[in-house]
This record gives C-alpha cells, structure tokens and sequence, in this order.
C-alpha cells in the first residue's frame, strides 16, 4: 500500500489531478452500471413469472398434448406454441407434450398441482437437454370436463442473453465514460493549473534573475487570483525593502565617509610627526587630539543609530516594561544639560508610567533634547513639560528658541539621513530623529514637530500610560493593559 502512494506522491500535481478526476468518474460509471446490472437481473425474472401466470394455454395445444399420450402421434392442429413450451401432467407423474415444445421434467411442485394439494405452481425446471426453464402449473377447467393440470414453460436463456448483452454494453459505455473522463480530467488539470504555470514560471524568473518588478495578471476572485494577489504583494515589499536597504548602505557610506576622511587626516599627521621627528606644538597637537576623539565619538553614533535602525519594522526591540517616562526623562536632562551648558533648562515633569523597552526610550529622548540643544542659540532656553493627556495619554513637549524648521520641511524630518540645509554643517548624521519616531511608535504612541509661536520648535511626543504605576508592576488598571501594547 505505501508503494502505490508513495508512487503517487511522486507524479506531477496535473498527472495526480487528472487521475483522481479519472477515477472519481470510473467508479462513479461502474457503480452505477453495476447497479442497472443489479436491477435488471431483479426485474428480467419478475417480468418473466408475471408473464407465465398472465399466460393461457392454447384449447389446441393442450389438446394435441393429451392426443400425443393417448394415440402417441401429433395431430396437426395448425398452431406452435411458440416460444413457450406447454405439457400437460396427469395425476401419476406422466407428462403429455405438446406438439412443438420441448418436454420438462416433471418436479414435485407440478405433481402437488396435479393431484390436488396445490392450486398452482412457480419454480425452475429442466428441459430433457438440460436447458434451466422456468415452469407456471396450475389446474384449469376445460369445458365440463375435469381439471387439467398445465405447465407453461420459458427457457431462462433468453434471460442470461439479454443479461449478457446488458453488461457488455454497460462495460462499453464504462469504458468510454472512463476514456473521456481521463480526457476531461487532462483538459480540467490543464486548464486549472494554468495560472500556477504562469506563477511558477515567475517565481523561478525571480530566482534566476532577482528581478522583483514582475507582477503577475490578476484575473478573477478564486483562489488562485488570491495565490497571484499574494505573490504581487511578496514581489514588491520585496523589492521596497531592497530598495530601502540599499538606499541605506549608499546614505551610511556618505555620511561615513565624512568622519573617516577626517579621522584619516588627522591620524596620518600624527604618523607623519612621529616619523620625520618634527614635534607638533603642544596646543596643536591637543586640538589634533580632540579632533580624533570627535571623529570617534561621531563615528560611535553613527554605528550605533545604524545598528538600531538595522532592525526590520516590526521587530521586538526587547522585553517591554512599565517604566516612568519623566524618571528617564531627568536622566535624559542630565546629559543635555552637560552638552548645553550655558543654556537654561525648565522643567515641569508630573509623573507618567508606560510601557516601552528602558534603554530605547531613554536614547529616543536624548536625541530629542540633543537636537534641542544644538539649535538653540548661546544663552538660550529650552522648556521641558510631561502632563497626563485625555483619553490615557500623555504628552512630552520640548520647546527650543532656535532657528525652527520651515513648513516645507517638516515632512522630511523623521527621513532617515534626511538633513535640513541649515543643518548640514551642524554635526549629527540625520538618524536621531528616524531613532525617536520608530521607538515611540514600538511603545503605542506618536509624535510631531511643529513650528513654535515666537520662534523655535516644539517636538510633541504622546504615548499612552497613567500617572500612577500599576500594582506590584503588573499591567492592570491606570491605562497600562492593552491599549499600547505591541
């Protein structure tokens, strides 16, 4: 049994379609040919004693029986029996033939009718040459005379004859059912796989070529229309996210290329010092130093905003935790503060609980005070605000008095390398903000830039959370359960 399917297995999915359509049609064909089969060999002996005991013996036929036993010779009656055979039993087990029929054996049913225990008789018989007949007795009154007791009789060929021919005719149009139903199984497989060819053959272009532009026709709500709408949809975030990845290869090798030129200058001054023995001045050298030590630590934020933007959308950026915003939020202050030194920085911080990944929020909102801290001008102010918000969420606004952004250009700002023209000779790399949008986004909230009044910027963050945490830790209650979880 398993070869057979094993077997099976192994056949092309349009051979496997075309023989299961073949098969399911064969059986259906046999089945019912064998029960037309059934029927008629049920209905052919029904139809056959309904005919005997419907059937009268002709005066003459019984007649010229009766002359036969008491003369021994046929007279010429002018009649046949035709296809029935008719005797005539008498009382002692004698039989009396008449003319043109064959004579039957006489059985013990025709001798009950005969001497009067029975009324009449259905049962099988033979003819003297073997022939199986099938024999209707019963007594029948001639005139005034004595019952007569009269076997009429038919040959059951005829029966197994047209049973023959039945059947041979019923495996003829079996086997044609079954021809044309492998034809129309081929025709069905070929027909229905014709799209998945088409799929299968763009599935292997695409891996032979990598050529993810190629969509295929839709036609159709079925299945395979969905296989083909499916397979479009695969195709192009395929070729959006390629595209993404090398738009962010060739964004990271310009802004490294920067830093690394200038690193490479200065190092090679400082190998050059070392190898002609000419001493660099003191002050000089300290400058050349501080300029690596930039360049490092440039290169450092770089690498380390492209590991974090590496992580596909959608990827889990760690265990989420209840946290509270405006406790990592001081520590945030606490490193713009020592960046921006001579600028003044307000705070009015109520207490916010959400869930989020701690080390990411934190590094999100240091690069929105970064960015703070970078435009505002010597001496400036920054003011720093967490209130709880309607409907569970509350909003971090940091509010600087520098240039602002124009209008044209806040669309762009959360675009990874995407960097105003103002602020192309500031340091940074672009990312900061593309960092901040996507980690507030993974803890359920939002944010936005917008145009301050007066003059500056204003970044918005709304994440939703509660003022008080919830009990023991766990997320039930105070807005913590559900409404932001990712």
């Amino acid at each position: 049994m398993t070869g057979p399917v094993q077997r099976f297995r192994t056949l092309p999915l349009r051979s496997r379609l075309a023989l299961l359509v073949a098969s399911a049609v064969a059986i259906a064909v046999t089945a019912v040919a064998v029960a037309c089969w059934l029927l008629t060999r049920t209905q052919l002996p029904s139809e056959l004693d309904s005919s005997l005991e419907n059937s009268t013996a002709p005066r003459s036929s019984v007649q010229g029986a009766l002359a036969v036993c008491n003369t021994g010779t046929s007279p010429d009656t002018g009649t046949t029996p035709g296809f029935v055979y008719i005797q005539v039993v008498l009382p002692g087990g004698q039989r009396c033939v008449a003319p043109g029929s064959e004579p039957v054996k006489v059985q013990q049913e025709d001798l009950d009718v005969a001497n009067g225990t029975g009324h009449s008789s259905l049962h099988d018989s033979v003819t003297e040459d073997g022939a199986k007949v099938r024999v209707f007795t019963r007594r029948v009154d001639y005139d005034a005379g004595p019952p007569i007791t009269v076997s009429l009789s038919r040959p059951l060929a005829e029966i197994d004859a047209s049973l023959n021919e039945l059947a041979l005719l019923l495996a003829l149009v079996a086997g044609v059912g079954v021809i044309g139903a492998g034809l129309a199984g081929l025709w069905v497989a070929r027909s229905g796989l014709r799209p998945v060819d088409g799929l299968t053959r763009a599935v292997e272009h695409v891996a032979r070529t990598e050529d993810l532009t190629v969509r295929i026709p839709v036609e159709g709500e079925d299945e395979i229309a969905r296989l083909s709408r499916s397979f479009n949809s695969m195709t192009a975030a395929l070729a959006s996210s390629r595209d993404r990845q090398s738009q962010l290869i060739a964004d990271a090798g310009h802004e490294l290329r920067t830093p690394l030129t200038s690193l490479r200058t200065n190092v090679e001054l400082l190998a050059r010092s070392e190898e002609t023995g000419r001493a660099i001045p003191p002050a000089d050298r300290s400058a050349l130093m501080a300029s690596v030590k930039a360049q490092m630590t440039e290169l450092a934020s770089l690498i380390g905003d492209l590991q974090e933007l590496s992580r596909p959308d959608g990827t889990d950026p760690g265990p989420l935790q209840v946290v509270a915003l405006h406790e990592i939020m001081g520590s945030a202050l606490e490193r713009a503060r020592l960046r921006g030194p001579d600028l003044t920085i307000t705070t009015d911080l109520r207490p916010w609980y959400v869930r989020a990944e701690p080390a990411s929020l934190e590094r999100a909102l240091v690069n929105v005070l970064d960015n703070a801290v970078k435009f505002s001008p010597s001496g400036g102010s920054i003011e720093v605000t967490l209130n709880g918000g309607r409907g569970g969420n509350g909003e971090l606004t940091v509010r600087d008095h520098g240039p602002g952004i124009p209008a044209e250009e806040l669309p762009h700002v959360f675009e990874r390398f995407w960097r105003s023209p103002s602020a192309r000779a500031l340091p940074g790399s672009g990312l900061g903000l593309s960092i901040v949008a996507r980690t507030v986004q993974q803890a359920g909230g939002e944010i936005a830039l917008r145009q301050a009044a007066g003059g500056g910027t204003v970044a918005a963050i709304r994440i939703p959370g509660a003022p008080t945490p919830p009990p023991d830790g766990l997320d039930g209650g105070n807005g913590l359960d559900g409404a932001h979880r990712v």
